[in-house]
């Protein structure tokens, strides 16, 4: 119960690594708030949790709106009087999302505003929107969903990359910003994760995909007093595909 009376904020919950972590925060005693714009599945996923003997809530939130994101931090605070964890999960190819195949010369303006947005600006705004509170409770945990892409760049997905390459960045200066006030910034930055079938094609010197379980982990771990000298690091589980040893 390493969470016990703790509340945290978990982004994309609605499924895949969002969904899992949701469901670990709260299996050791958290209180869960889970935003996605999926609003029947965050609310399904929310439920689940209850029916297991869970604390949580939905809150159905477009991160590109910052209006939308302040609201359901302030939601947050209201229901559970602080916030002391956020999980900056949500995320995604835009080629794939926005159903946009070729290179970066075909990519449409939509799914590069799409990529732009849901990969680094919606972060960003969840920082903003809980910083003054964990500041005035003095102490809180933020982690940020990297990307192995982010680190060794990809020709394929150009705008992702760059997404997620920024969140290192951010990573790095809200770690500086929260040290005063008792607050960390961690990135987990996976290579292929078995959240979907076709990650299980791309290669690693390991041999294989990581399962989701082994992600989740990592970010319980770094979310968690065990982790607290960690900050402002990026943490590759990648199966080593950031040394290049996977052509």
């Amino acid at each position: 119960m390493r969470f016990k009376d703790k509340v945290a904020i978990v982004t994309g919950a609605a499924s895949g690594l969002g969904l899992l972590s949701s469901q670990q925060y709260a299996a050791e005693g958290a209180k869960v708030v889970l935003t996605d714009v999926n609003a029947e599945a965050v609310e399904a996923a929310a439920e689940k949790i209850r029916q297991s003997g869970g604390d949580a809530c939905a809150e159905v939130t477009d991160i590109r709106s910052y209006e939308a994101v302040e609201r359901a931090a302030a939601r947050a605070v209201e229901r559970y009087g602080r916030i002391d964890i956020l999980a900056n999960v949500a995320g995604g190819n835009p080629h794939r999302v926005c159903k946009c195949p070729g290179g970066f010369d075909q990519m449409t303006l939509e799914a590069m505003d799409w990529g732009i947005e849901v990969n680094f600006t919606g972060p960003i705004y969840f920082c903003r929107a809980v910083l003054p509170t964990m500041i005035a409770q003095k102490g809180g945990v933020i982690i940020n969903l990297g990307s192995v892409g982010g680190v060794v760049g990809g020709a394929g997905a150009v705008v992702y990359g760059a997404a997620k390459s920024g969140m290192i960045g951010l990573t790095k200066s809200l770690a500086l910003a929260g040290a005063p006030h008792g607050i960390r910034a961690c990135c987990v930055s996976p290579g292929p994760v078995l959240t979907r079938e076709a990650m299980a094609n791309i290669k690693t010197p390991l041999g294989r995909a990581a399962e989701p379980e082994e992600v989740t982990k990592l970010i319980l771990y770094l979310s968690s007093e065990d982790a607290a000298m960690i900050s402002g690091s990026n943490h590759l589980i990648d199966g080593a595909r950031a040394c290049g040893g996977f052509a």
